[in-house]
């Protein structure tokens, strides 16, 4: 007490912040249940951010790979499929319907009118046709077999290129093999690693089988590891004619252009806009039966909808730091209560309002701040559990960290202000006598 009352007879700002961490530790058991709340709140909010920010990071590695100075054109009612081309089934009729012919906007991208449009369109590019055969499919050689999950796709010579692949051993696709529809295919790593004991390069030149037919290995791709749990070389290529001739029904095609320069990306969209509309030989008055996509574009709506659940984990935060806030405020009043004799005794030797009112609020942001802190800590190392689980690296989301310590701050201020003020204005005479 005799320290306490020679400190506020000529106090510095380190000698109140002295006297503030005092009082918070004098207190513990309520510091710690209100950290802890205070903590719980923005651990939710750092939690989900970091969480996030590891997503983005690994959305953004996946989708590098393809290039941002490239687009495709799909089929316009076709579910993007993330890692390739897709294919998309026509539907069976009902039985007992009337046969309706279908509508110009649910026309699939046929083999032939991308290849027209591969030939017509004239801007300087790499351009390619692919499709997405199944995901069901079965490679074999001799006893050895994959399980049933193998992506099966068909490509031309530029499919490698337009989607990031590299090769480990063997060749790419030529206009040969393209032409011909002959059984050749590119395995992926893990295919081959599974049909030739853990030596992928001897798959070159051997012959397998997929879905029961046989095919010459040509090719295997060099590994890219998994994204988001799913393999990302658990695959097989082979040529989109060959395709078409072993697997084709009702499969919609899809274009990639890839152009020199990312300044030049707008106006190729638009030439090849042009082009593919009158492929389709779409009216002047008709809406395009078909979308063209940019390859960042996918990465970006995907990053994009997070966005909804950063939201919704801010608002979750907030909630939790108006009720730390309430609890707060009424901790210090109770402190102003249970000191109001020792607030007197201040005031009566001399003490200003305004430095008891500085001990209050100091102590509420205190209390606050600490709070943040276990908060981020909490929050970056359970977040990065997702770092982990999607292997990408340690992210810590400065900008929510800055904000968290922030917000708790004005928390802090904001629950101690009236107390502050209510311990500020306390007669010294009055006070001396409360018991």
């Amino acid at each position: 007490m005799t320290d306490f009352l020679t400190l506020h007879r000529q106090m510095k700002f380190s000698d109140i912040l002295s006297i503030a961490f005092r009082s918070v530790r004098s207190n513990m058991l309520r510091t710690v249940l209100t950290v802890l709340i205070i903590a719980l709140g923005i651990t939710a909010l750092v939690v989900v951010n970091t969480a996030i920010k590891a997503i983005n990071q690994k959305f953004t590695e996946s989708f590098s790979t393809m290039g941002a100075s490239g687009f495709t054109i799909r089929y316009k009612q076709r579910n993007i499929r993330f890692g390739g081309g897709g294919g998309s089934e026509i539907k069976k009729e009902k039985k007992g319907s009337k046969k309706e012919k279908k509508s110009n906007l649910d026309k699939i991208i046929r083999k032939e009118e991308a290849e027209m449009f591969v030939q017509n369109f004239k801007f300087p590019s790499s351009k390619g046709v692919s499709v997405f055969a199944t995901r069901n499919a079965i490679a074999s050689y001799e006893a050895k077999k994959t399980s049933p999950n193998v992506l099966l796709f068909g490509g031309d010579e530029n499919y490698m290129i337009l989607n990031g692949y590299k090769l480990r051993a063997g060749r790419n696709l030529n206009q040969a093999d393209v032409q011909s529809a002959r059984n050749v295919c590119i395995v992926g790593y893990d295919v081959a690693k599974k049909l030739f004991n853990d030596n992928p390069d001897r798959a070159v030149n051997a012959i397998i089988r997929v879905q029961n037919i046989p095919y010459r290995v040509i090719g295997v791709l060099d590994s890219r590891g998994s994204s988001f749990g799913m393999s990302l070389d658990n695959r097989i290529f082979t040529s989109y004619p060959n395709v078409h001739r072993q697997f084709s029904s009702g499969i919609s095609y899809v274009i990639a252009v890839m152009t020199d320069d990312i300044k030049k990306v707008q106006v190729a969209m638009g030439e090849a806009e042009g082009v593919f509309r009158s492929v389709r030989k779409l009216a002047t008055t008709e809406e395009n039966n078909f979308v063209l996509d940019r390859n960042d574009s996918v990465a970006e709506k995907a990053m994009n909808s997070l966005g909804m659940i950063s939201l919704s984990a801010l608002v979750i935060g907030f909630i939790t730091l108006i009720g730390a806030a309430i609890g707060l405020m009424n901790i210090m009043l109770v402190a102003v209560t249970e000191r109001t004799k020792e607030v007197g005794l201040v005031k009566a030797i001399g003490g200003k309002s305004k430095t008891v009112r500085a001990q209050f609020l100091m102590e509420s942001i205190i209390i606050s701040v600490l709070g943040a802190i276990l908060g981020i800590i909490f929050g970056i190392l359970i977040g990065n559990l997702i770092s982990i689980a999607i292997n990408t690296g340690f992210v810590v989301p400065w900008n929510w960290v800055i904000l968290a310590i922030a917000i708790c701050s004005v928390t802090g201020l904001l629950a101690g202000l009236y107390p502050a003020l209510k311990a500020g204005r306390l007669n010294p005479i009055e006070a001396l006598r409360y018991e």
